[in-house]
């Protein structure tokens, strides 16, 4: 990585090697020029020699060893579906069936309302799991003979052979009791895309229950077709139908959730005992491989967290307990753990060091011993056995990943991969072998089949076409740099990169797009490829820079709870300092300076142009939170803490408190049916830049979500295209 200073010593001659080269457009990402292939719907057989892929909707497998295509096990036709109605798809455990899951309407970021069906593949006979299409969820026994699915806040078991349904539990009510699934900040915050576990014998269901009476509704109105009128009748319906869903904004109620395992010989439903403290998290919950039940218990303010193992004869027994001073950040499934063995398993944790590294604890005698440490991250654990572990780590740098294997004794680590720049790995069953998917900020991606001590079996994708059209058309490649900032006396280099046009002339005068996301514990400076509507924008002679400030990722726990109970403040302090460093480069006109972001990056964007007012000149906001008080509690308070405890880390970075100090062009959009960031913040925005006279541009998406679907995706990439070409 570079220095700062080094930008300017080395201007003449970067970005030179293209040449004058032909030009992309936006039309052309979107028209998918750029898409990247990849190895979709990968699933590790039980054998952890084969492997399946969803191909055009055909369940293909395939041998790890060879990479051979070894057979279909399903296709649409023998479900009696278009290719294109096939969303995902579950093998049973004996891979006797396969339950296909048929798109569906969307509920929110990872649910929706789908149909299911079952296919046999020794009989070949295939059949609805249920007649409704509204099913939430659904998921096979260990044994296969059963299917337990979600319908209607309710959950159910299905016999297979003989068809018989289950009702385990019959008071959902929506808006009121769900049960099996999250609810809407458990889905968004918690990442949890269902709430039911299977015992591994089969005979037992735990699941979550959520008491949502006492969370205030919100409301959003939408305006097209409501699935019963035809899509080109403009005019219908007359009247807006309205979605109220629960949303417990900071500070507000949460819902009340209990844990319950139900038994299927007996029929009944056992209430566990998760303590007598109802404002608690339990985010996440399932069994050991000795069939005791583990839960996660984490309190409101988030900063003290335990695990529990029940056997359900009535001894519980907290194994593991961790506590912070800000808060506890990435809690999931891989926090803890567990091998084989019935006694060690692992935990992944980041106060103990300031760094996330993974420990090996035992049931009986707690903390063991360090597998990883180092002044680096553990990005994730990949895979374990009772004798090895693999992890993703950032050892060489905070910009790139790599895959290593330590022994579970803490000994023996070893570097597999040997790229520079950013991995994801899909392990086989049992860790004998795992699949690479490699980029880096020149390289699309390139997806290998390797075996457990990662020699290279076979190359599965490497996007060839796609290198020869982004040489043609002369891609840039991002140059990465690094900013100085000084914090309480601390010098701390923050990450960044810039992107030139390939025919980049440092004696010229360029306008510069900042885009950034800058949230907590985020990355967007990454050694990885990806093309995004600002690529089309450096094809137009424009620079793009992007920077990490304080409190984003990859860089250890202190200095991504430097913003901790002030979200807002540093960040913007960071991208306004580089920005004004930025704008005495001799090749730059200071000028014409913007800024653009989405989500957090939009509330960024908007404190960006109006306490930046003096060095940018135009800002897009999309999405953008405007105040703390209105966004979920899960996340705001992980990071805020309670708003009636911190008022001002709540509204001194609240960008709607300075709209009278708005000077250049801002273009503002919102989708009108965003459930997550709701347009509320915007309107606010709005509501107080013409309290203050400003003029501005707004741009409202009806029925789009917070990522601008399903309609928006492209209209919005290019109107911010457009809008720079116009105002900067």
């Amino acid at each position: 990585m570079r220095k700062l200073g080094l930008l300017l010593g080395l201007a003449a001659v970067a970005c030179t090697a293209y040449g004058a080269s032909p030009q992309f457009t936006y039309a052309d990402i979107a028209a998918g020029k750029f898409a990247q292939r990849t190895v979709a719907g990968l699933r590790s057989m039980a054998d952890g020699e084969h492997y399946t892929v969803l191909d055009s909707g055909r369940v293909v497998v395939f041998s790890y060893a060879s990479g051979d295509r070894e057979g279909v096990l399903a296709s649409p036709e023998d479900i009696g579906a278009a290719w294109q109605r096939i969303a995902d798809y579950r093998l049973s455990p004996a891979e006797d069936k396969v339950l296909f899951r048929l798109d569906g309407k969307p509920l929110y970021r990872r649910s929706a309302y789908s149909s299911y069906v079952v296919y046999d593949t020794e009989s070949g006979e295939a059949a609805p799991l249920h007649e409704s299409d509204s099913l939430r969820y659904a998921v096979f026994s260990p044994d296969g003979e059963r299917v337990a699915f979600v319908l209607r806040n309710n959950i159910y078991v299905k016999e297979l052979a003989t068809g018989r349904e289950t009702a385990v539990t019959t008071d959902g009510v929506p808006n009121h009791i769900i049960n099996g699934m999250p609810d809407w900040v458990y889905e968004e915050e918690w990442g949890l895309e269902d709430a039911l576990r299977w015992s591994p014998d089969g005979e037992k269901l735990a699941f979550l229950r959520f008491d949502e009476s006492g969370v205030r509704d919100y409301s959003l109105d939408l305006y097209g077709p409501d699935g019963n009128t035809p899509e080109d009748d403009v005019t219908a319906p007359r009247y807006p139908r309205r979605f109220t869903y629960k949303y417990p904004m900071a500070g507000e109620a949460n819902s009340a959730v209990s844990l319950h395992v139900y038994d299927l010989a007996s029929g009944r439903t056992t209430h566990v005992d998760v303590g007598p403290e109802r404002d608690q998290y339990l985010p996440f919950f399932g069994w050991t491989p000795a069939g005791a039940l583990c839960f996660y218990r984490i309190n409101r303010l988030q900063n003290h967290l335990e695990v529990f193992v029940d056997d359900l004869k009535g001894t519980r027994k907290m194994i593991y307990e961790e506590r912070s001073d800000k808060y506890i950040d990435n809690i999931g499934m891989e926090t803890v753990t567990f091998l084989s063995d019935g006694d060690r398993f692992i935990v992944k944790n980041e106060t103990r060091t300031g760094f996330s590294h993974l420990y090996m604890y035992s049931m009986e005698r707690g903390f063991l011993y360090p597998l990883t440490e180092g002044e680096w991250e553990v990005r994730s654990l990949v895979c374990a056995t009772d004798e090895r572990v693999w992890f993703l780590s950032n050892e060489t740098s905070p910009l790139r990943n790599n895959l290593y294997v330590v022994g579970t004794n803490g000994k023996g680590k070893r570097r597999l991969t040997k790229g520079e720049g950013t991995y994801a790995i899909a392990p086989s069953e049992g860790c004998k072998y795992y699949i690479s998917y490699f980029s880096n900020s020149s390289t699309p991606n390139t997806v290998t089949l390797h075996d457990s001590r990662g020699r290279l079996l076979r190359t599965l994708e490497d996007n060839a076409e796609l290198k020869e059209y982004i040489a043609s058309v002369g891609y840039p490649v991002r140059e990465f740099f690094t900013f100085p900032v000084t914090h309480e006396g601390r010098r701390i280099e923050l990450n960044c990169y810039i992107v030139k046009p390939a025919d980049f002339d440092p004696g010229g005068s360029y306008p510069v797009l900042f885009t950034q996301y800058s949230g907590p514990a985020s990355q967007q400076v990454l050694d990885r490829w990806f093309v995004d509507w600002e690529d089309a924008l450096v094809q137009q002679g424009y620079l793009v820079v992007c920077m990490d400030p304080r409190g984003t990722g990859g860089r250890g726990e202190w200095f991504k709870k430097l913003t901790y109970g002030q979200m807002g403040l540093l960040e913007t302090e960071d991208q306004i300092a580089l920005a004004r460093y930025v704008a005495g480069l001799p090749y730059v006109d200071a000028s014409r300076i913007g800024i653009y972001g989405w989500s957090y990056g939009g509330f960024m964007s908007l404190n960006c142009i109006l306490k930046g007012a003096d060095v940018f000149s135009m800002a897009i906001s999309v999405a953008p939170v405007t105040s703390w008080r209105y966004y979920d509690s899960v996340y705001t308070e992980r990071v805020n803490g309670l708003p009636q405890e911190n008022p001002d880390g709540y509204d001194i970075p609240s960008p709607v408190y300075y709209a009278d100090r708005l000077k250049g062009r801002l273009l503002l959009m919102h989708g009108s049916a965003d459930d997550n960031v709701h347009p509320q913040n915007s309107y606010k925005m709005a509501y107080e830049l013409v309290r203050a006279g400003k003029k501005f541009d707004m741009m409202i998406y009806p029925d789009d979500n917070h990522s601008m679907v399903p309609n928006g995706r492209f209209h919005v990439r290019q109107k911010m295209v457009d809008y720079c070409l116009e105002n900067l």
